[in-house]
Protein backbone atom coordinates (compact mmCIF):
# COMPACT_ATOMS: atom_id res chain seq x y z
CA UNK A 1 0.00 0.00 0.00
CA UNK A 2 1.03 3.50 -0.78
CA UNK A 3 -0.09 6.71 0.81
CA UNK A 4 0.10 10.13 -0.53
CA UNK A 5 -1.17 13.56 1.08
CA UNK A 6 -1.58 17.28 0.47
CA UNK A 7 -1.83 19.96 2.90
CA UNK A 8 -3.31 23.20 2.05
CA UNK A 9 -5.02 25.76 4.09
CA UNK A 10 -6.70 23.18 6.90
CA UNK A 11 -7.66 20.59 4.58
CA UNK A 12 -5.39 17.41 4.67
CA UNK A 13 -6.33 15.16 1.32
CA UNK A 14 -4.67 11.41 1.39
CA UNK A 15 -5.05 9.33 -1.06
CA UNK A 16 -4.72 5.69 -1.10
CA UNK A 17 -3.53 2.94 -3.18
CA UNK A 18 -3.25 -0.92 -3.52
CA UNK A 19 -4.24 -3.37 -0.45
CA UNK A 20 -5.62 -2.50 2.78
CA UNK A 21 -5.42 -5.84 4.99
CA UNK A 22 -4.97 -5.91 8.68
CA UNK A 23 -0.98 -5.64 8.33
CA UNK A 24 -1.49 -2.11 6.26
CA UNK A 25 -4.15 -0.84 8.59
CA UNK A 26 -1.59 -1.12 11.58
CA UNK A 27 0.83 0.96 9.46
CA UNK A 28 -1.74 3.40 8.22
CA UNK A 29 -3.32 3.88 11.71
CA UNK A 30 -0.14 5.27 12.88
CA UNK A 31 -0.01 7.15 10.27
CA UNK A 32 -3.19 9.00 9.54
CA UNK A 33 -2.65 9.50 13.54
CA UNK A 34 0.74 11.50 13.01
CA UNK A 35 -0.47 13.29 9.76
CA UNK A 36 -3.80 14.69 11.56
CA UNK A 37 -1.41 15.66 14.89
CA UNK A 38 1.27 17.40 12.80
CA UNK A 39 -0.95 19.26 10.25
CA UNK A 40 -4.26 19.79 12.79
CA UNK A 41 -6.98 19.69 9.54
CA UNK A 42 -10.47 21.05 9.88
CA UNK A 43 -11.14 18.75 7.31
CA UNK A 44 -9.33 15.13 6.25
CA UNK A 45 -10.40 13.46 2.51
CA UNK A 46 -9.78 10.20 2.65
CA UNK A 47 -9.46 9.17 -0.98
CA UNK A 48 -9.80 5.40 -1.80
CA UNK A 49 -10.16 5.37 -5.39
CA UNK A 50 -6.91 3.80 -5.43
CA UNK A 51 -7.92 0.71 -3.50
CA UNK A 52 -7.72 -2.51 -4.81
CA UNK A 53 -8.69 -4.60 -2.13
CA UNK A 54 -10.11 -3.57 1.54
CA UNK A 55 -11.14 -5.88 4.49
CA UNK A 56 -12.99 -5.09 7.31
CA UNK A 57 -9.33 -3.77 8.70
CA UNK A 58 -10.41 -0.31 6.77
CA UNK A 59 -13.42 0.17 9.49
CA UNK A 60 -10.79 0.40 12.22
CA UNK A 61 -8.36 2.73 10.19
CA UNK A 62 -11.61 4.61 9.14
CA UNK A 63 -13.22 4.76 12.76
CA UNK A 64 -9.42 5.55 14.55
CA UNK A 65 -8.76 8.66 12.17
CA UNK A 66 -12.51 10.36 12.80
CA UNK A 67 -11.89 10.25 16.23
CA UNK A 68 -8.71 11.36 15.67
CA UNK A 69 -9.79 14.47 13.67
CA UNK A 70 -12.91 14.97 15.78
CA UNK A 71 -10.41 15.50 18.68
CA UNK A 72 -8.77 18.12 17.22
CA UNK A 73 -12.27 19.84 16.20
CA UNK A 74 -11.76 18.41 12.41
CA UNK A 75 -13.75 16.02 10.58
CA UNK A 76 -12.94 13.40 8.27
CA UNK A 77 -14.86 12.29 4.86
CA UNK A 78 -14.19 9.37 2.72
CA UNK A 79 -14.17 9.61 -1.20
CA UNK A 80 -13.99 7.70 -4.44
CA UNK A 81 -14.98 4.77 -2.14
CA UNK A 82 -14.69 1.21 -4.53
CA UNK A 83 -17.66 -0.72 -4.13
CA UNK A 84 -16.52 -3.58 -2.44
CA UNK A 85 -15.35 -0.99 0.16
CA UNK A 86 -18.22 0.80 0.19
CA UNK A 87 -20.23 -2.82 1.25
CA UNK A 88 -18.11 -2.89 3.87
CA UNK A 89 -18.83 0.31 5.42
CA UNK A 90 -22.44 0.43 4.80
CA UNK A 91 -22.55 -3.32 6.70
CA UNK A 92 -20.54 -1.57 9.96
CA UNK A 93 -22.51 1.42 9.31
CA UNK A 94 -20.11 4.20 9.36
CA UNK A 95 -21.96 6.16 6.96
CA UNK A 96 -23.13 7.76 10.78
CA UNK A 97 -19.79 8.61 11.73
CA UNK A 98 -18.19 10.51 8.65
CA UNK A 99 -19.54 11.73 5.23
CA UNK A 100 -19.04 8.38 2.73
CA UNK A 101 -19.25 10.34 -0.74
Amino acid sequence: MTMQYQAREGCLQVCLEGELGHHEAIHLMSQLSALVEDHLPGQLILNLEGLDFMDSSGIAVVVQTARKCAGYGGRLSVVHTPQQAKKVFDAAGLDRLVDIC
